[in-house]
Formats: structure tokens, sequence, C-alpha cells
């Protein structure tokens, strides 16, 4: 029964399985009302049974493939004219465990379109709205391998370091306006990635392999303690802001009108003054 006052309707890309049901459930145990998009609407509609069973909260469902643009136009519709939505979950994607060499491009292009054409449009979609509102919340769901492209496979890293890029950029340009922005960067989760990516997860050693419901609980408690970049394996969070202050430290360093000495012409030709 519903006994707690919404919190605003939160839209979950990828919400039928994995990462976004987990979610869905626990944005809706904390009085979210939920939207809920992915392809499979079979499992749409028993998650939205289930959770409105054991919530009451409201929840609707959405099937959209979001690599189909008239799909991902119609969700973004819905960002764009739903005044409830105050959270918006981009947690739709998928990867790939292949090296370039054994890896085909189309399916690389495909996953450029889901994973980084489909957020970038739904954030576009819904951020007047928050502003106009002064509030709102995003949650990007990005990777380990954003920051370790080596890992998986490169495109797959890429796609997932966009998506860390585009978080800071929201961070340093809405967090005056209300908004709040969090990329969260899970390590190897148990879901149905693994075996869509090419490597089933019961190959991976069982010690780096987090459950997905631990891995969204942690998430939310980042997001709970005003965390912009979350990393539910990392144990020192004091690692990050080193890697963070580096990145940031160098930053004003990285413009000049002139090339840095070591790149002197003049000293590699053996030319002297």
């Amino acid at each position: 029964m519903n006994t707690t006052e919404t919190k605003g309707i939160a839209l979950i890309t990828g919400a039928s399985s994995g990462i976004g049901a987990v979610y869905a459930d626990r944005l809706a145990k904390r009085g979210h009302d939920l939207i809920l998009v992915a392809r499979n609407v079979d499992r749409l509609a028993s998650l939205a049974r289930r959770l409105t069973s054991d919530t009451g909260r409201n929840v609707e469902t959405v099937q959209a493939d979001l690599t189909s643009p008239a799909d991902l136009r119609r969700v973004e519709d819905i960002l764009r004219t739903n005044t409830g939505i105050s959270l918006l979950v981009n947690n739709a994607g998928f990867g790939a465990t292949k090296p370039l060499l054994a890896s085909d491009v189309d399916q690389m292009e495909e996953m450029i379109r889901l994973n980084v054409n489909a957020p970038t449009r739904l954030t576009y979609a819904v951020v007047p709205g928050f502003v106009s509102r002064g509030r709102g919340t995003i949650i990007n769901i990005s990777s380990i391998v954003a920051i370790a492209p080596e890992r998986l496979n490169g495109v797959y890293g890429g796609t997932k370091a966009f998506v860390l890029a585009l978080n800071h950029s929201l961070v340093h340009e809405l967090a005056d306006k209300g908004i709040r922005a969090q990329a969260v960067l899970p390590g190897a989760t148990a879901t149905e990635f693994w075996d869509i990516a090419g490597k089933p997860v019961h190959q991976l050693p069982a010690e780096i392999v987090m459950s997905a419901d631990d891995m969204v609980d942690a998430a939310l408690a980042g997001l709970d303690l005003g965390e912009t970049v979350t990393i539910p394996s990392l144990p020192d969070q004091a690692e990050w802001d080193r890697y963070e202050m580096a990145r940031r430290t160098m930053n004003g360093k990285l413009s000049s009108a002139i090339p840095a000495p070591r790149y002197d012409v003049r000293q590699h030709s053996g030319l002297s003054m």
C-alpha cells in the first residue's frame, strides 16, 4: 500500500532487468512513482505489476528501443512534457569484451547510438524542465572502464568515458540551478550484460563481481552523500579525490600560446640559436 508522499516521477531506461530493475525497486520504495522504459514489454509489465503491488506507487511502462530514432523521440517527448518527472536514470546500454580486430564495427556503431546518443538526447530533453522548476536529478550509469579503458573493448570504454565527461559538464553547468548529476561507475556486476557482451559472468573471478542489488544500494548511498561520481567498489574515496585533483590541476596547463619546451623543434633538429 502507498503510505508515503510521492517524491516525483523517476524515469528509468533499461528498466526491465538488471541494474535498471533494481533502481526501479529502490526508487519506488523511496517514494517515487515510475516510468519504466525498455524493449522487453513482458518483463516491463511483470516488473510494473510487482512494484505496484509491493509499494503502491504508480508505475507506467514505455516499450521503446532507444537505438530507434522514433522510439527515442517518444521518450524525449515524455521528458519534455511530463512536469512531474524529478529524476532521470540513464541506464540503458550494452557492452563488448572483444578487442578491435575481433569486433563488428556495425555493432560498435549501434553501441554508440545506445550508450552515447540516447543519454545525450534524453538529458537535453529533461534539463530545460528541471531548470525551470529549479530542481531535478540525473543519474548516469557509466562504468569503471571510463577511467580504465584497457580492461574491455575500447569503443565500450569510450562510450562510458563520454558518459562520465557529460556528467562532469552537467555538474559544472547546472549545480547552481538546483540540478544534481551523479555518474555511477560500476565494476563487474552480476547481470545479463556479460552474456550480451560475449563473456558470461560465471567466467569472471567471483571476488570481483558485485550483485546488482549491492551496486545500486551503494550508488544510492553515494547520491545521498552528495557524490557527483560514485565508484561502488572503491574502498577509499580519497583515491578518487586525488585523481580528480590531479585532473583539475592539469586543467589550467592544457592551453598555451607556445608549445611546451620538450617540443622545441630547434632542439630536436639539432639547431641552436
